[in-house]
């Protein structure tokens, strides 16, 4: 039997441009990091943005670190951080030797609960330990409750960090994800809704902020005839090469969010009758790039379980994942603490347990999406037949 081509949960979809500005860095010979490429890819990201400026760097974790870094955040310091995210989030957390605080998600964005960042607040306010910072995660697209976490960091002059890692492209209530906060933070990364391989950017209106961001990515390097250094540095700035990837990528990025909207509303339409299946929601006021396609599917009311659905598109080829184990739950962050929705509902968990994440790529083919939908249908089936 022929094996089926794979079908990839976000692949890399290319615009067809960017051998055009590799090239032009090859004709000029700006093939070292920095250059031409990375100005612009700046520029325009910020353009895109509505922000002051921004920093492009090796990866969207360098840009959370950085931005920890510029808001001095060290050793014995609290750093709230969604829950419901993937480790990278959290890890520069750990890197300045400071302690993260989880937050909860809520169910109607799948984002930072407000409610248990209130009693975070309120609590650490008593203790006489406010965070120096917060970061939000716009998680797979979707933008956060950003009006009530603001109101309530700015209470507390607390600053935002918002990792717009998945969310490049949204927008909540007009405004780009990722220009809020103090901070955001984008990831070029394989998998997400632009690509440049690999690399990141930090943007910010603080534009004294990103000069000396871009001062600590290129080693900290001091303006010297030699070699001189007088703070610790990072190897973190983007190639000219890949931010030519990146500049090309970027003229594209409002089809690739189409597209993947569209992604999105061929499985709604799907399953929109099937009991159990529950996507995730859309905040009135914002619009995601629906980067992946997410729901939760219940058991009970369905017979499929996640794991035994995820091993069936595996057996036909086709990538599925889990949602994201939440932070919180991890080995590494074990004993930290943590501020569930409400007492006795921890949404992430729920979240985790039920929820899963589809093939998505803007370069997903009709007859891809029948094979993803038909294997649902399949396993449906195959729960009802056990349960008569």
């Amino acid at each position: 039997m022929k094996q089926l081509d794979r079908i990839y949960l976000s692949s890399p979809h290319m615009s067809g441009r960017e051998q055009q500005y590799i090239q032009e860095a090859f004709d000029t010979n700006w093939v070292a990091p920095l250059g031409p490429n990375v100005d612009a890819f700046e520029a325009e990201i910020a353009a895109h943005a509505g922000t002051a400026g921004a920093a492009a760097l090796s990866s969207g974790t360098a840009a959370i670190h950085l931005a920890l870094e510029l808001l001095g955040v060290g050793a014995g310091d609290v750093v709230f951080c969604s829950s419901l995210t993937f480790i990278a989030s959290a890890n520069p957390i750990l890197y300045q030797g400071a302690e993260p605080v989880f937050i909860d998600s809520e169910p109607e964005t799948w984002n930072m609960s407000p409610g248990a960042l209130r009693r975070a607040f309120e609590e650490a306010d008593r203790k006489g330990r406010l965070p120096k910072a917060v970061i939000v995660v716009h998680l797979y697209g979707q933008s956060a409750k950003m009006a009530e976490i603001t109101e309530l960091c700015e209470r507390y002059d607390v600053p935002i960090v918002e990792d717009a890692a998945e969310s490049l492209g949204s927008t909540y209530h007009g405004i780009s994800s990722g220009s809020i906060g103090k901070f955001g933070i984008y990831s070029f990364n394989g998998n997400k809704i632009i690509t440049t391989s690999g690399g990141g950017m930090l943007v910010s209106n603080d534009e004294q902020a990103l000069k000396r961001a871009r001062f600590l990515a290129t080693q900290a390097r001091d303006p010297a005839l030699h070699y001189q250094h007088s703070a610790m540095g990072y190897n973190y700035r983007m190639s000219n090469l890949l931010a030519g990837v990146g500049r090309a990528q970027l003229q594209v990025l409002p089809h690739r969010v189409d597209a993947r909207r569209a992604v999105f509303e061929r499985y709604s339409q799907a399953f929109k009758d099937d009991q159990g299946f529950r996507f995730m929601p859309e905040l009135e006021g914002s619009r995601s790039n629906r980067w992946l396609t997410t729901l939760t599917i219940d058991r009970e009311q369905t017979g499929v379980a996640i794991p035994e659905l995820i091993g069936a598109m595996a057996e036909r080829n086709i990538e599925a994942r889990p949602v994201w184990k939440p932070l919180h739950l991890q080995p590494l962050f074990a004993g930290v603490a943590y501020y569930a929705h409400e007492e006795n509902d921890s949404v992430s968990e729920r979240l985790f347990e039920s929820g899963i994440c589809l093939p998505s790529g803007s370069n997903l083919s009709s007859s891809d999406l029948d094979r993803v939908i038909g294997c649902i249908r399949e396993q449906l089936k195959i729960a009802s037949g056990l349960r008569v």
